[in-house]
């Protein structure tokens, strides 16, 4: 274990995945004496806030991978791995990244591994800490095949530290492989207001136990109050009243913020997994028995109906 490699998509610019992402990368070249490295795909990120982290930054910003494109943006990312041999090449945890890192790991003869919470290396091995039995215990991985290719909870891990100097920043030109195996039939973009669930400081996300779509406009009226966005459980997505993208979970997404607050939702464990992260659960429930009591700092037995709109009238008022 030597360099490491930090690999995101610039369409979100740096934001606080970029930061864990870096942060990890720069724990794991710190034990090893290696060099950090970063490369960006696609627009949104001039590399500035990168180049004083890492020890060199390229970035790749053709047009065609600010949407996305698998086969290119695993020929970049293949090709500049090779050029500087890695111990290490550390994702994110977005869906893109989960796609990439085990096919990058096989173009390169390495090991790969996902959702890790916590990354360290020993010596010429990188250990990783995961859950597993749906968040019930944590197994810790010893990757020795190298390089080894992980996606990371990068929103749970602590920022890099800035150096004194900036690294040089170098473009670097794509293309697409002739003889790409898949193609790109269809594109479908979800509209989507505010911040995203994985960049949110608050989320209040609601459960099974609402009863239908119509106490979400609740939900989101409270979230408003704050600035808060709103989730659901898997749940709720399953039975329409919300957007897939709302879900927060194992089969979903995993977020980070500051507070969670859980409206009727029970607390099953592929649900605790995806706020395994939160700094500071909340929850509201009529089950005194709900495994969400057992994971949260504060809870209130009760029906939801009783609490949130005295809540957003509280909070409306310290807001006033």
């Amino acid at each position: 274990m030597q360099d490491v490699l930090c690999v995101w998509f610039g369409s979100s610019g740096f934001d606080r995945s970029a930061e864990g992402l870096l942060g990890a990368g720069q724990r794991i070249a710190a034990t090893t004496k290696g060099k950090l490295h970063s490369l960006v795909l696609g627009k949104g990120d001039n590399g500035s806030r990168a180049a004083a982290i890492a020890d060199s930054v390229q970035i790749a910003d053709q047009l065609s991978l600010d949407a996305y494109s698998p086969e290119e943006a695993l020929a970049v990312i293949t090709s500049v791995a090779k050029s500087l041999s890695p111990g290490a090449v550390l994702f994110a945890n977005d869906a893109y990244s989960q796609e990439l890192a085990p096919r990058l790991a096989y173009r390169l003869g390495g090991s790969a591994i996902g959702d890790a919470a916590d990354v360290v290396a020993e010596g010429d091995i990188l250990k990783v800490t995961r859950s597993v039995y749906g968040g019930k215990a944590v197994a810790v991985y010893h990757l020795e095949r190298r390089p080894s290719v992980a996606w990371i909870r990068a929103r749970a891990q602590a920022a890099a530290t800035p150096r004194s100097t900036q690294a040089e920043i170098k473009h670097i030109a794509t293309s697409a492989d002739p003889n790409a195996a898949t193609r790109l039939l269809e594109r479908q973009t979800e509209a989507h207001e505010g911040v995203r669930l994985e960049d949110a400081r608050w989320i209040i996300s609601g459960g099974r136990g609402l009863g239908g779509p119509e106490p979400f406009e609740q939900l989101k009226e409270l979230a408003d109050t704050i600035g808060a966005q709103v989730a659901a459980s898997r749940a709720a997505c399953d039975a329409g009243w919300v957007p897939p993208s709302w879900q927060v979970g194992q089969t979903g997404k995993r977020v980070a913020p500051d507070l969670y607050l859980a409206v009727a939702i029970s607390g099953a464990s592929q649900h605790l997994i995806g706020i395994a992260d939160a700094k500071v659960v909340a929850a509201i429930n009529t089950d005194q028995h709900a495994p969400i009591f057992k994971h949260c700092q504060f809870g209130i037995v009760e029906d939801y109906k009783k609490v949130v709109s005295l809540l957003k009238e509280k909070l409306q008022a310290l807001k006033g």
